[in-house]
């Protein structure tokens, strides 16, 4: 990272991932608070050497790049700080913290990495409940003692759920809800020795029920009380958790909801009733193909699966023990919202990639697998992933908030070529060439080649820019600026619909460089071609054989000059001529 890179990163202003410290002589005790806020958030830069001024708003007039005196000694004040006793734990490496230098000024720049859920929380001093700090878009501020302990929680390996409710016992389980479990659980596993046990027992094998042996404690645990319970215990020990579900697909001014499912007194108000309720809601409006399979119709699709295992995703990573959070779920017109409270635990890099799913309740994972919902551990997220990217739909946005303690799973039914395409139209329009007319011909041309939704991988773009270049020069009236801003919006709309869909980044620089060669070609065709050469190339179609005749018809010229015409676009290689003879047949070829 060079002095420009700094000055790009710093005139945005200081963000949720950016400070700037004055830090003339010495590190500041600032700098050690931000390092804590940014390894208990998303991680982020500390620029040492810049002072703000906060009068002005201008960035290059706010944030003055002073530079700080003596760097390297700083920069060893630093490192025997951090590994000292300020902090609990160094979670830098070398590269991480370096010296950046232009003319007679230096500056330290401290990239601090997200901390691992293993680590946080990272604090100042020795008391994590005073110098735990975290990051919002106002700067750093003292962590909650709900965050910190929400922190502290997530270090256990065996997950929330596990926790013994000594004070619930069974009579605090709603028999019709776990009647309903068992009997899913019968069909599902008509051979399994646990369908012998007794309520108790078989809660117990669950992990509903269990005895804390170290401490003598026996009860209910938090999966069995949140998915079995009755609805007064779950209220009594969980009224901070709020479940809602709406159906806001076709709301009005007037109208807020279409469906909503939240406690009203006339349902147990348990996990797995709420799951059971809303789960058919969520799928009822999917398509379902008629497929066949020994005999009998399977209404299951993989977007129907997909749906299911955001829902159990939302379940079963929810942090029901913070001081406020709501499982809300929204179904829109175009796509489905899952909220959970809770940051995540894992990068999304690693989320998204799968094979490491760290659950805050793997014992309500268990119990929802045991009656077929959900995936193997860490493969939900790309499958989920996958089933989007197959169905040509927008790729899933995963939100984290970590001022609000939630995190929020988009997954929108939109068919990602038809976005770009949009756009894609839209900034054509801009240019003087295209007017709505001809932007309604590229449109007819793309639909006429089967260029749609539901015909959306990568290997397709290529042949959707072909087809886009070969009609381009007509659309455009053959003018050259418009060809090459034209040619700049497909390029960047196609490299977009190939990153989108999943294309790999290979795939993405051939396509660039595909569409590079195009547009120079496009460029010196439209300098070479005169007004009536150009004038045939608009009425020939590709593909199609034409006679010099045909031609000559159609513009009213002389044959002779027609096929003196044409003769030059051959050689020109904007068509090609059949043969030499008085049949000779003309076709043109895509540009």
């Amino acid at each position: 990272m060079d002095m420009q890179s700094i000055k790009q990163l710093i005139y945005k202003g200081e963000k949720i991932d950016v400070e700037c410290k004055k830090a003339e002589n010495t590190i500041p005790r600032s700098a050690y608070e931000s390092y804590s806020a940014f390894a208990n958030t998303k991680g982020g830069h500390i620029v040492l050497g810049v002072y703000e001024d906060k009068k002005k708003k201008a960035p290059e007039e706010r944030f003055i790049i002073q530079g700080i005196e003596n760097p390297a000694r700083q920069l060893e004040d630093f490192w025997n700080t951090i590994n000292g006793n300020k902090v609990n734990v160094n979670i830098l490496k070398d590269e991480d913290v370096f010296i950046v230098e232009e003319n007679d000024v230096s500056l330290i720049v401290i990239h601090v990495p997200r901390a691992d859920y293993k680590q946080r929380p990272v604090y100042v001093g020795e008391n994590p409940y005073k110098g735990t700090y975290k990051r919002n878009h106002e700067g750093d501020y003292h962590a909650t003692e709900d965050e910190v302990r929400a922190m502290l929680r997530d270090q256990n390996p065996d997950g929330n759920d596990s926790l013994v409710l000594g004070y619930y016992s069974i009579d605090d389980i709603d028999l019709e809800t776990l009647k309903h479990y068992r009997k899913m659980f019968q069909t599902r596993n008509p051979e399994h020795i646990w369908n012998s046990y007794e309520d108790k027992e078989f809660l117990e094998a669950l992990g509903g029920y269990r005895k804390d042996r170290r401490t003598g404690t026996e009860g209910l645990t938090l999966a069995g009380l949140m998915m079995f319970g009755k609805g007064l215990a779950v209220r009594d020990e969980f009224d901070n958790v709020f479940m809602d579900y709406r159906d806001e697909s076709q709301i009005t001014s007037e109208i807020r909801w279409n469906d909503r499912v939240t406690y009203d007194g006339t349902w147990e108000n348990n996990l797995f009733n709420f799951f059971t309720k809303v789960i058919s809601k969520l799928t009822v409006d999917l398509k379902k193909p008629f497929v066949l399979e020994n005999q009998q119709r399977v209404d299951d699709t993989p977007v129907h699966k997909a749906i299911r295992e955001a829902f159990v995703n939302l379940i079963i990573h929810a942090d029901y023990l913070l001081d406020a959070g709501t499982l809300k779920i929204i179904k829109t017109s175009d796509g489905f919202s899952f909220t959970n409270p809770g940051i995540l635990k894992l990068p999304k890099e690693e989320i998204f990639k799968g094979g490491n799913s760290k659950p805050r309740n793997p014992r309500m994972q268990t119990m929802l697998r045991m009656v077929g919902f959900g995936d193997n551990a860490g493969s939900g997220f790309p499958t989920i992933l996958a089933v989007w990217r197959d169905s040509g739909w927008v790729e899933p946005e995963l939100i984290e908030d970590t001022v609000l303690n939630q995190v929020t799973l988009k997954l929108r039914t939109v068919s990602v070529l038809d976005t770009v395409m949009k756009s894609m139209f839209e900034q054509l329009s801009q240019i003087p060439a295209f007017s709505k007319n001809e932007i309604e011909k590229l449109i007819n041309i793309l639909k006429d080649n089967q260029i749609s939704s539901t015909n959306v991988s990568p290997d397709n773009w290529i042949n959707t820019a072909e087809i886009l270049y070969d009609r381009l020069s007509d659309i455009a009236d053959n003018s050259k600026d418009d060809i090459e801003k034209a040619l700049d919006v497909i390029t960047q709309k196609i490299s977009e619909i190939v990153a989108l869909s999943g294309g790999s980044n290979k795939f993405a620089k051939e396509l660039a460089d595909i569409l590079a060669e195009s547009a120079e070609k496009s460029a010196e065709s439209a300098e070479k071609l005169s007004d009536r050469q150009k004038q045939i190339l608009s009425i020939m179609k590709t593909g199609v054989e034409y006679s010099a005749d045909d031609i000559a018809q159609l513009l009213d010229l002389k044959g002779s000059r027609t096929r003196q015409l044409l003769n030059e676009l051959v050689k020109m290689g904007a068509i090609t001529g059949t043969t030499a003879t008085k049949k000779r047949r003309y076709i043109k070829l895509k540009h």
